[in-house]
């Protein structure tokens, strides 16, 4: 697949800070870990690479250092089939990196461990070297409209507007109710770590989700950015998209539309590896079945499965599974559904009533 579309338009814009990610070698604090493997990661760019491998066209948008770590970043990103001809080179500015351990994101500060960060006996350790990123500066004088607006679909996530007051008003500046748009994907994303300096943090993710279409957002985040329980409160809270889809972990996801109607769909078993990125594959399978125009049952099925793709490897991105084994298990009645195990070893589902 092409690395580059050859027009300006395409399926999928996905706008935001991709980082080099260092991941342990072996399992630990990492204060212990004494050697990391290289990889990528960054909520918006994961979502354009496995949009990319499901068949569609997407551009990433963001900003680089001129380091080696940018090139790495740019040419990683490229190899999976993203556009990233609009990704832009700061002299003056680095690439982002973190390192982290095997566990899940969190939902308190305790999670980010950068200098100024208080110690934590955590398992599940983060620490950013984001401050004063290349992406921190993206603001609307940086970031032309037409260009974030040139696909089917944007999408955008909660982290970019934590990153500075610029990156705040790029997102108010592309969710602007005017005339042109796309249809705006948004995912809450809250992590308590980046707001530590900005309080207001949990408003301005609301806002920012009041003013889309489609709102991706976990059962755990809700409650703790906004202090809401349930997927009815968080709808009530959240009037305006068209839909909401309001993830509960392992146990699934329920897509609640504007006049109130919901619908829950369980997630498969999975043999888990790592637990990281599966929310931004999620948030890829929903929009791949919903470029693909199917209805809102296989949409949370695609989106459960494609995150399970991710659940079984280390990294941040998992191969998702081929067009025609997705949609044969997505048409699966409910009981083979609820019967459904994705093994880690083989990537590959196992239907059983055990």
């Amino acid at each position: 697949m092409s690395a580059a579309t050859t027009d300006d338009t395409c399926d999928v814009v996905c706008l935001g800070e991709s980082l080099v990610a260092f991941r342990p070698v072996r399992p630990g604090p990492l204060a212990d870990v004494p050697a990391f493997e290289r990889g990528i990661g960054g909520a918006e760019s994961n979502v354009a690479c496995v949009l990319a491998r499901c068949g569609h066209r997407t551009r990433w948008i963001g900003r680089v250092g001129t380091d080696g770590f940018g090139t790495h970043l740019v040419d990683a990103i490229a190899a999976h089939g993203v556009d990233v001809s609009a990704v832009q080179r700061d002299p003056d500015r680095p690439t982002g990196i973190y390192f982290r351990t095997a566990g899940e994101r969190a939902t308190t500060p305790a999670v980010d461990r950068s200098p100024s960060a208080p110690p934590s006996e955590s398992l599940s350790e983060v620490a950013y070297y984001r401050a004063g990123s290349a992406a921190s500066a993206m603001s609307p004088a940086l970031v032309p409209r037409e260009a974030a607006w040139s696909g089917r679909i944007l999408h955008l996530t909660g982290i970019t507007a934590a990153l500075s007051a610029e990156c705040r008003d790029l997102l108010r500046h592309l969710t602007a109710p005017v005339p042109g748009r796309p249809l705006l994907s948004f995912d809450v994303n809250y992590r308590a770590a980046l707001w530590r300096n900005s309080p207001d943090g949990p408003s301005v993710l609301k806002d920012l989700a009041r003013r889309c279409d489609l709102v991706f957002v976990g059962e755990d985040e809700a409650e703790a950015a906004w202090g809401l329980r349930g997927a009815a409160a968080v709808r009530a809270a959240l009037p305006e998209p068209g839909l909401l889809v309001v993830k509960h972990g392992a146990q699934g996801a329920t897509a609640i539309a504007r006049d109130g109607e919901a619908l829950t769909i369980p997630a498969p078993a999975v043999d888990v590896v790592a637990p990281v990125g599966a929310g931004d594959a999620f948030a890829a399978g929903f929009l791949s079945a919903t470029l693909r125009g199917l209805p809102l049952p296989a949409r949370l099925r695609h989106g459960h499965l494609t995150a399970a793709a991710a659940l079984t490897v280390p990294g941040d991105l998992g191969e998702p599974p081929a067009r025609e084994r997705a949609d044969r298990l997505a048409a699966l009645d409910d009981t083979a559904w609820n019967a459904l195990r994705i093994d880690r070893e083989t990537n590959r589902d196992t239907e059983s009533t055990a």
